[in-house]
């Protein structure tokens, strides 16, 4: 249907160390969702803070890591909980959508874990996965859990800067990343068992039309996704072991293979040098970094 894309391939930026690798052996987020296999982490959730550093979690160890520009890593906090997407909020915390708990909120000064939303309705979330936030202060994520095309009932949600919680979509097969068009008026959710990005119109109280906008296939399927102002998305195709570059129009306009594992989970731009995209391959526990070409 398209020209074939351009092709790149990513650098090792950085790498865990050994000394803080840990035993998936009988770990319940291992078993449920990579069949029991003995891992050391599963990185995932890039975000960067004021200072250049990069933020990643490791979702089965309940642990999020501070990574400076020179590369040391810093253990921030260890938790009862599975962490997944992560992103600042203007006021310096740092809000994590965690599987196990909802939506948590961390003071990055005291290293504290506090509930921020646990429920919808008086019903917990399915398992919370990633999250993005409007200029005007809200926060979109989605609620993934076990859902697939055997059972499309993930979610999507909105909890509005005055602290409104409102249901966009129930009807998910497996809601993944997500991230608005620069205007707003747009949001990209990847469905990673639907092997899709949808595009979903928002209007006044809720969407409406909400339609299929790119159709993938291989992999496991579209894990985190970003895009940057000119409208362009950049998909980590976890199990293809690439990261795909699409304008604003859909169409791919670059691959860029992982030079280590298939495990591209997430994605995340550098602010302070927009065309570096960090990405983590969660089966070596590796982030990768990928240089974009400036035309």
């Amino acid at each position: 249907m398209f020209n074939a894309p351009l092709s790149l391939t990513t650098e090792t930026a950085f790498e865990l160390p050994n000394y803080l690798y840990e035993s998936g052996a009988h770990n319940p987020w291992v078993v449920a969702n990579l069949h029991g296999k003995d891992i050391h982490s599963f990185l995932e959730g890039p975000c960067f803070d004021a200072f250049g550093n990069l933020w990643v979690t490791d979702i089965p160890f309940g642990r999020i890591f501070r990574i400076t520009p020179t590369g040391e890593w810093d253990l921030i906090v260890k938790y009862d909980g599975w962490p997944n997407g992560l992103k600042f909020h203007t006021d310096g915390r740092l809000i994590i959508a965690d599987y196990r708990h909802g939506l948590l909120a961390l003071d990055v000064d005291s290293r504290r874990v506090s509930p921020l939303v646990t429920h919808y309705i008086s019903q917990r979330f399915q398992g919370v996965n990633d999250l993005t936030f409007a200029k005007n202060g809200d926060l979109y994520f989605t609620d993934q859990g076990q859902s697939g095309l055997h059972d499309p009932s993930g979610c999507v949600y909105r909890l509005k800067a005055d602290g409104t919680l409102q249901q966009l979509l129930n009807n998910a097969p497996s809601p993944n990343g997500l991230v608005l068009s620069p205007d707003e008026t747009f949001l990209f959710v990847a469905m990673t068992r639907d092997n899709a990005i949808w595009r979903v119109p928002l209007v006044e109280g809720g969407v409406s039309k909400v339609g299929k906008f790119i159709q993938l296939s291989g992999g496991t399927g579209p894990d985190g996704i970003t895009g940057d102002d000119d409208g362009n998305l950049y998909v980590a195709h976890h199990g293809l072991g690439c990261l795909w570059q699409f304008d604003k129009r859909g169409e791919p306009k670059y691959r860029v293979d992982s030079s280590r594992g298939d495990w591209t989970t997430n994605v995340a731009i550098n602010p302070q040098r927009p065309n570096e995209l960090f990405i983590t391959e969660s089966q070596t526990g590796t982030i990768l970094k990928a240089t974009m070409p400036l035309y």
